[in-house]
């Protein structure tokens, strides 16, 4: 009898075989998945109780108990991941209705292991003989606990029906609204056909509308709603009517017709309040929070207040400012700045304030002089060395992306890998950029280590035509951040799964390592030694460096207050409406923005209808953890800063115990621990107002 091979998404093990895994795939081979999951599990249950009757005759492992339930919870986290990866780089209608068509049942198996009872009693009993167990295995252990208490496991009949009814459809709704944002953003374009539409535009950007239109099958340059079109126009376009038009559509997205999110708003956080009800909590940020290191609403909303306090009358002066610019210009807007006008004044500002021209800065920043600079800054800092693999080494999922290994530097000892992709894809590809798991620290059931593997993803601009990707110096940073999530999964050196990499870290703090890259762009060994023009070479002038360091802090009343209020709006949402408060998320927001802005949101703002970060991703109440970690990531930076940036044997000093507690330690210790273990001492909030520029407010 001839047995055939599993298919790819059930190889639950090594690197994905991407380019063999099809929409038809998932919607068979997910089920059988789940299936063979639904009997491993009761077999489980049944050796529990079992064990659990015999008492004390024979006490439970830990071995007995976490090993089969990570091999479990792995092998679902492998193929659905790789079908969750798929969907958000390489998304299809197909695809998009076999991952909308299985979430349900996946979700039905994780609530039904998050609740059993059988598995709860175990790890209760686990608990109990905790003095065999090391600080690590507690942690985890208390961890295990309470998620499964915030999962439902102390619900019963109906209550309990009723919860697992409503985690289904959230899941559902999370998805739709991801889909719907993504729908909106490629479903609007505006093609310009005079050549006065551009006035004031780079070439980097003539460029990139050109091959978008030629893309599309039409002639002259297509505006489009992702960002490397975005940004860049509304900075530079020097017709304001054209930057209005493409700024109402962007801050509308996904606000009307069939893909209006509103309702699933209004219903996520309704399903959410209840299910906070449900487990006996008075709403569900309090459900966010007794998983992360803010105690309370109320410590969050403090540090939130001394941030607002502290940005508002600097963001005030900052919009005074650009007013003032226009004026001396003798534009329109003097009158009365609007959203649409934020950007580009800033930018004429700031050319004028520091002679900046940011736009003039891209042939420095090309992707490949920027990954060296990235690399060789770990090297520096973390003794670790980063090796391009040759085609064909790793399976890929698309023709930009590329696949790298990560090794000791002394000893050329294999630690991890990451793939790494880069460039925007508007049709098929999601905005923004993360980290995500491939494969996590572990061993196999042989005993075989698993080195860590990292999805690293950004959407940053691409190349276009013979010129390579010239990045903004933005995207330089937003690649430094996702990089510093990717080292903390891959120089884990927990052997533990459950508290590998960024397993069982709270959410906010889980934001520090990368926060704490984004400095190092600033850092004049790290910036001059990657800025070299792509061209002819030529390092990047001394005088730049020193405008980009005299405009680090330029706008920074306004970025931090931007970033209050999207915190704020997200922590009141999940704390204080209610469908019988009185009125609409959007009501809400609009209120909290009469303290947290400084320039009123126009009526067509519907900002909360793409704020994905909440409603489809795994920020709801949660949002705050930017800063929060943001505090811990400044002063860790000042770390270095005070031994003296200039002082290599210091640095190299300092970097090594940042890899051997905050990169290594993952979520094997609390944050409070860990960061104390690195500073010496607990945070202090001093730095991020030094950094941020300000300290006068």
């Amino acid at each position: 009898m001839v047995q055939t091979a599993a298919p790819p998404l059930l190889s639950g093990r090594g690197l994905p075989q991407f380019g063999a895994i099809t929409a038809e795939q998932v919607e068979q081979a997910i089920p059988l998945l789940l299936e063979e999951l639904h009997v491993q599990l009761t077999a489980l249950e049944a050796n529990l109780e079992r064990r659990l009757a015999m008492g004390e005759a024979a006490p439970l492992g830990w071995e007995e108990l976490m090993d089969p339930l990570h091999q479990l919870g792995e092998r679902l986290r492998w193929s659905w991941g790789v079908v969750s990866h798929l969907n958000g780089v390489c998304n299809t209608p197909e695809l998009r209705a076999a991952h909308q068509g299985q979430q349900g049942a996946v979700v039905q198996f994780g609530n039904r292991a998050g609740q059993s009872r059988p598995i709860y009693r175990a790890l209760e009993a686990l608990q109990r003989s905790s003095a065999s167990l090391d600080p690590s295995q507690r942690r985890i252990l208390e961890a295990e606990l309470r998620d499964m208490r915030l999962r439902g496991v102390g619900l019963e009949g109906a209550e309990q029906d009723d919860f697992n009814g409503a985690s289904e459809r959230l899941a559902e709704l999370a998805t739709a609204f991801g889909n719907h944002v993504l729908d909106a953003t490629n479903g609007w374009s505006l093609t310009l056909t005079q050549e006065e539409e551009l006035d004031g535009l780079p070439t980097s950007l003539r460029e990139l509308l050109a091959q978008a239109a030629q893309d599309g099958g039409e002639e002259g340059w297509r505006l489009g709603l992702d960002m490397p079109r975005v940004v860049p126009f509304l900075k530079y376009s020097r017709r304001r009517d054209l930057r209005e038009q493409l700024y109402r559509a962007q801050v509308s997205r996904a606000s009307s017709g069939e893909l209006d999110n509103r309702p699933l708003i209004e219903q996520i956080l309704e399903l959410k309040l209840a299910q906070a009800r449900r487990l006996g909590y008075p709403n569900w940020a309090e459900v966010s929070l007794a998983s992360k290191m803010a105690g309370s609403v109320a410590e969050v909303e403090a540090l939130l207040e001394q941030l607002r306090a502290a940005a508002y009358p600097v963001a005030q002066g900052e919009l005074e400012a650009l007013a003032a610019c226009a004026a001396r210009h003798g534009a329109a807007e003097a009158s009365g700045i609007m959203p649409w006008d934020v950007s580009y004044w800033a930018e004429v500002l700031r050319q004028e304030s520091f002679d900046l021209d940011s736009e003039a800065l891209r042939p420095w920043f090309s992707l490949e002089q920027v990954l060296g600079g990235l690399f060789g800054l770990c090297q520096r800092l973390f003794d670790i060395r980063i090796v391009a693999t040759e085609a064909g080494e790793a399976p890929l999922w698309h023709s930009d992306v590329r696949y790298f290994r990560v090794v000791d530097a002394g000893s050329g000892e294999p630690l991890a890998g990451f793939y790494l992709d880069p460039y925007s894809r508007p049709g098929s590809k999601r905005g923004g950029a993360w980290m995500d798991e491939c494969l996590g620290r572990s061993r196999t059931p042989a005993g075989e280590p698993v080195l860590p593997v990292a999805y690293l993803i950004c959407n940053q601009s691409p190349p276009v035509g013979e010129t390579p990707s010239l990045m903004t110096f933005e995207e330089v940073e937003t690649l430094f951040h996702e990089f510093g999530h990717g080292l903390q999964h891959m120089l884990t050196t927990v052997d533990r799964p459950q508290a590998a990499g960024i397993n069982n870290v709270e959410w906010d703090a889980v934001e520090l390592p990368s926060q704490f890259m984004e400095n190092w762009c600033y850092d004049r060994a790290t910036l001059m030694g990657m800025a070299r023009h792509w061209q002819s070479g030529e390092p990047l002038p001394e005088s730049e460096y020193q405008k980009l360091l005299a405009a680090r802090t330029f706008m920074g009343g306004s970025a931090t207050l931007r970033q209050v209020h999207f915190a704020l709006t997200d922590l009141r949402l999940h704390s204080q409406w209610t469908p019988n408060c009185g009125q609409s998320p959007e009501q809400l927001r609009r209120d909290l923005a009469r303290t947290t802005t400084v320039l009123e949101p126009i009526p067509e703002d519907a900002f909360l209808c793409a704020f994905s970060h909440i409603f489809a991703g795994g920020y709801a109440a949660g949002y705050y953890s930017y800063k929060w970690a943001e505090v811990l990531s400044a002063d860790a930076f000042s770390a270095f800063e005070e031994v003296g940036l200039d002082q290599e044997e210091e640095i190299v000093a300092t970097g090594r115990r940042f890899r051997d507690t905050v990169l290594s330690l993952g979520g094997s210790r609390s944050p409070a621990e860990v960061f104390e273990a690195f500073r010496g001492r607990g945070p202090s909030s001093g730095a991020l107002i030094r950094h941020s520029g300000l300290a006068s407010g």
